[in-house]
C-alpha cells in the first residue's frame, strides 16, 4: 500500500487535509471520496522524484499522465498558472459545454470538442487537464476545483449538485445566465465611472500643467509689473498652491501615494476591510448604488445555488465568499449561524438589519409557499433594474457636476491670474495714460 497526502473539500466548502493509503492515485481518489470529501490534489507521499516517476508509470496510461503532469506541475512558470479567463470567455465555454451535453455527447468529448477549438491560450491548456482529471478517474467538479482561479467555488458546487442531481446540462445553463446577469451588472456599474474618472484624470492634468508652467510666467509678470504692490487674495492663494505643486512636487505625489496605499493596507486588514465597506453603504448617492449591487449579487446567487440543489448551508457559505461586501459578507455569516440552528431564513435575514423591508417580504413569502429559490430570482431582478435605473440616474446626475467642477477649478485660476493685470488697466487708465 502507498501513502498519499491530498487536500479535499468537506460538504460545506472547507478545505481538509489529510493522509490516505491507497494502491494506486485513482483508488486514492475513490477512498477520500468515500469519506464524504471531495480531492482537489493528490500526491505521492511515501516516495522521492524518481521512485514517484517509476510508480507513476505503472499506473495506466492515462492515469499517469495526470500524475506526471502534477508532478511536473511544480516546474511550471508561475505566470502561466496564476492566469485567470475572463468572465465572457467562460460564460461562452459554460453555455457551449451545456449545448453539448444536451445533444447527447459524453462530457470528456464535449471538452475535447471545446478545447480543439478555444483560442483563449489559457482555457485551451486548463481543458487538457480537465479531460485527463476527468479520464484519470476524478469527477468533474473535482477536476473543477483544482484550479480555483478559473472555476471559483460557486462554479464547482453548482456542477457537483448537477452531478449528484444528473441535470448538468440544465445547471450548466443556469451558471452562464448567471454569470451574464452578473457581467451586465458590474459594466453597467463600470460605464457609469468612466465619465467621472476620465473628468477627473483630464481636471487634474489640465491643474498640474497650469499650476507648473502657467502660474509661474503671470507671477514673474506681476513682478515686473506692480513693483512689489501687494497681490489680491486669490491671486497669492493660487500662487503659493502653484510654488508647492512646482517644488514639492514629489512631495505631494508622495502624500498622495501614501494615502492610496495605506487605504489599500486598510482593506486587506478584516476590520479595516470592515470598516471601509461600511463607508461605502453609507456615501451619499453612490452608496445605495453599492447597496444595491450587493443585494442583487445576494439574492441571484443564491437563488441559483438552491435552484441547482445545493445544500442551503453551503449556498450561504459561498455567497458569503462572493459577497463583495464585508457588512454583506458578515450579514450572511450571521444568517448561515441562525439557520444552522434551525431558525428560518427570514428570522435572521431580518435581524441583521441590512436588507430592505422588501426583501424580507417576498423572502417570507418565499419559505411560506415552498419557492424560495424562484422568490429571491425575482428579488434580483427587481433590483437589477433598480441598479439600471440608479446608474442611468447618476450618469445624468454626475455629467454636470463634472462640468461645473472643471469649469469651477480652471475658472478661478484664471481670474486669480487675470486680477492683478485688470487693476494695473484700472490704473493705468485712471492716470491718463503715457504722458
Amino acid at each position: 500500500m502507498l501513502k498519499f497526502n491530498y487536500v479535499a473539500m468537506d460538504s460545506k466548502g472547507k478545505e481538509v487535509k489529510g493522509i490516505v493509503e491507497a494502491t494506486s492515485l485513482q483508488d486514492a481518489g475513490a477512498r477520500i471520496r468515500e469519506k464524504g470529501l471531495f480531492p482537489t490534489d493528490i500526491s505521492d507521499a511515501s516516495q522521492d522524484k524518481k521512485s514517484s516517476k517509476t510508480a507513476t508509470s505503472a499506473l495506466s496510461p492515462t492515469v499517469a499522465r495526470t500524475a506526471q503532469k502534477k508532478s511536473l506541475g511544480q516546474m511550471e512558470i508561475k505566470f502561466l498558472t496564476s492566469n485567470t479567463v475572463k468572465t465572457k470567455v467562460l460564460t461562452t465555454f459554460t453555455r457551449q459545454l451545456a449545448t453539448l451535453i444536451d445533444a447527447g455527447l459524453p462530457l470528456v468529448r464535449g471538452l475535447n470538442v471545446l478545447q480543439k477549438q478555444e483560442k483563449n491560450a489559457v482555457l485551451k491548456r486548463t481543458l487538457s487537464k480537465l479531460v485527463d482529471a476527468v479520464e484519470g478517474g476524478s469527477t468533474f467538479s473535482e477536476a473543477l476545483a483544482q484550479h480555483p482561479k478559473i472555476f471559483n467555488k460557486l462554479y464547482v458546487n453548482m456542477v457537483r449538485a448537477g452531478e449528484a442531481g444528473g441535470v448538468m446540462d440544465v445547471v450548466l445553463m443556469r451558471l452562464a445566465d448567471f454569470q451574464e446577469k452578473a457581467q451586465k451588472i458590474k459594466n453597467k456599474v463600470i460605464s457609469a465611472m468612466v465619465y467621472p474618472a476620465v473628468v477627473i484624470t483630464v481636471a487634474t492634468g489640465i491643474l498640474i500643467f497650469l499650476m507648473i508652467f502657467i502660474v509661474p510666467k503671470f507671477q514673474e509678470i506681476f513682478k515686473d509689473l506692480l513693483e512689489g504692490k501687494e497681490l489680491p487674495k486669490l491671486t497669492q492663494l493660487v500662487i503659493a498652491a502653484s510654488n508647492i505643486v512646482k517644488n514639492q512636487f514629489l512631495y505631494v505625489a508622495a502624500v498622495v501615494a501614501g494615502i492610496v496605499i495605506f487605504i489599500k493596507v486598510i482593506g486587506k486588514i478584516e476590520k479595516g476591510r470592515y470598516l471601509l465597506d461600511k463607508l461605502k453603504l453609507h456615501f451619499p448617492v453612490v452608496g445605495q448604488l453599492i447597496r444595491k449591487v450587493a443585494i442583487a449579487r445576494f439574492t441571484r446567487t443564491l437563488g441559483t445555488l438552491i435552484s441547482s440543489g445545493v445544500p442551503i448551508l453551503q449556498a450561504l457559505n459561498i455567497v458569503r465568499e462572493t459577497a463583495g461586501n464585508a457588512v454583506i459578507a458578515q450579514a450572511i455569516s450571521q444568517i448561515h449561524d441562525s439557520v444552522k440552528e434551525g431558525e428560518r431564513i427570514v428570522q435572521p435575514l431580518e435581524a441583521v438589519k441590512v436588507f430592505p423591508p422588501m426583501v424580507i417580504s417576498m423572502v417570507d413569502v418565499g419559505e411560506e409557499t415552498g419557492a424560495l429559490p424562484d422568490m429571491l430570482m425575482k428579488i434580483a431582478d427587481v433590483y437589477e433594474d433598480e441598479v439600471d435605473n440608479a446608474v442611468s440616474a447618476l450618469t445624468s446626475l454626475l455629467e454636470p457636476i463634472m462640468i461645473v467642477f472643471l469649469a469651477v477649478v480652471v475658472g478661478t485660476i484664471v481670474i486669480a491670474m487675470f486680477m492683478p493685470l485688470i487693476s494695473v488697466i484700472t490704473t493705468l487708465s485712471a492716470g491718463g495714460g503715457p504722458q
